[in-house]
């Protein structure tokens, strides 16, 4: 019995000192690495002092000024290498951090492996001595259960009271109406069946708890209970995907005069950034082809195509009042995803297609910062996608300002079609029209 007792601890502790034995390993490493680092170091030092000696001692030559450049930047060379080597190596404190966690939890389970194994010496004992009742407990279990129901009915009044409105803001466009409206009413409906099916289950164990003179009753089947509870819920459900279905289409399906009205923004999604692309005194976005794709042009814009001369880059997004402004939404490498929480708007940006989302805003910077009481708070776009090591990176301000402003704004922005595009443009084409010698004008 004792053997059978004391195995699961034998193994749990073989599995600490095992653990420990790769605690110790992050230590050894990290004094290694440092003894090559500081060897580095010198190495360095002493090429630097060497390549210093030689230019002291280097007679007054053309070649010698040579010589001492040569050494200098060996010694810089090596300098760099070795700073890569040392930034590329992971910090021993990580795994020293990993494996205190790690015996950490071990700990924990050993700590509840013991208190086990104390309540089942107890139980034991009791039945050795005609004492055990394995309905002592059902009451105290049932009274857990029912104040846990209370705090649980706390805590989801207190995620809408506090958490709720820390989190809850009115939209900023005019489809953010119809948004809200329908995440309101499945919230509404989710939370009550949530609340509803909780009070029932921890209720029913303390009332219908066992007891040592109290016989459960055999329900097997009931047609009516297993229509109710297949009905209800269905139609509840399909009401919602339609109520979802018809809203998006809304929001989506913009007829085809309202799209040409609108202002045209064309944003491109990378690692890991974005771009932002307006079309100039034209309206017209110019075409873009990835074939293009150049260090001076890393847009991929198709100049050839006389709408893209005047095409504005803009480093924030900026967009006026009242006034309806579609995206054109494309990514470089991989999906990302537009994403403005306070217009509710999201769309995948995805490779080889072009997405759209056309709004409204309703709301511009300035009166949102008196709402907020906030001088600072701006509208942010981000991804939200999980797109890489650097995903957090990706934001960009969105400015919303009166029209006024947003066509003074304009007037202040660069080109895509800078300078050294356009040489890069008129080596490629041996016929340049003169349109093209005063696109920057335009």
């Amino acid at each position: 019995m004792n053997l059978k007792i004391n195995n699961p601890f034998k193994s749990i502790w073989g599995l600490l000192l095992v653990a420990s034995l790769f605690f110790a390993v992050p230590t050894v490493a990290s004094q290694q690495d440092s003894t090559a680092v500081e060897a580095q170091t010198e190495t360095t030092v002493d090429t630097a002092g060497s390549a210093e000696a030689d230019t002291t001692a280097a007679p007054a030559t053309d070649e010698a000024p040579a010589t001492t450049d040569a050494t200098v930047s060996t010694g810089t060379s090596t300098t760099t290498a070795a700073a890569a080597e040392e930034t590329s190596k992971i910090d021993p404190q990580v795994y020293k951090n990993f494996f205190y966690y790690v015996l950490l939890f071990l700990v924990i389970c050993t700590v509840i492996a013991v208190i086990g194994r104390i309540h089942s010496l107890y139980v034991l004992t009791k039945k050795m001595n005609g004492k055990y009742n394995p309905l002592a407990n059902n009451t105290f279990q049932a009274v857990l259960l029912f104040l846990f129901l209370l705090f649980f009915l706390w805590g989801t009044y207190y995620s809408f009271a506090v958490w709720g409105d820390w989190a809850w803001r009115e939209a900023v466009t005019e489809h953010g109406k119809d948004y809200d409206q329908m995440f309101i009413v499945t919230t509404v409906l989710t939370t009550a069946v949530m609340v509803i099916m909780h009070i029932l289950i921890l209720t029913f164990t303390l009332i219908y708890r066992m007891r040592a003179k109290r016989k459960a009753y055999y329900y097997p089947h009931n047609d009516t209970i297993e229509k109710i509870w297949t009905i209800i819920p269905a139609t509840v459900l399909t009401i919602l995907v339609l109520f979802g279905f018809f809203t998006w289409r809304k929001i989506t399906n913009v007829p085809e005069e309202l799209q040409k009205s609108a202002i045209q923004i064309e944003v491109l999604g990378e690692q890991f950034k974005w771009s932002v692309r307006y079309p100039g005194a034209d309206g017209k976005i110019g075409k873009r082809n990835y074939k293009l794709t150049t260090a001076t042009n890393p847009y991929g814009i198709d100049f050839n195509d006389k709408a893209s001369w005047d095409d504005i880059d803009a480093t924030d997004i900026v967009i006026p009042v009242g006034k309806s402004v579609r995206f054109h939404i494309i990514s470089k490498d991989i999906i990302h995803s537009f994403y403005i929480p306070d217009f509710r708007v999201q769309i995948n940006a995805v490779p080889g297609m072009t997405n759209y989302f056309q709004f409204t805003p309703t709301v511009t910077t300035e009166e949102m910062r008196d709402r907020m009481n906030d001088p600072s708070y701006d509208y942010i776009m981000l991804c939200n996608k999980i797109c890489g090591q650097g995903h957090f990176n990706m934001g960009k301000k969105v400015i919303v300002v009166t029209e006024a402003e947003y066509k003074e704004w304009l007037t202040k922005q660069g080109k895509y079609f800078t300078e050294d595009l356009q040489k890069e443009f008129a080596q490629n084409n041996t016929e340049i029209e003169v349109d093209q010698q005063t696109a920057s004008l335009n």
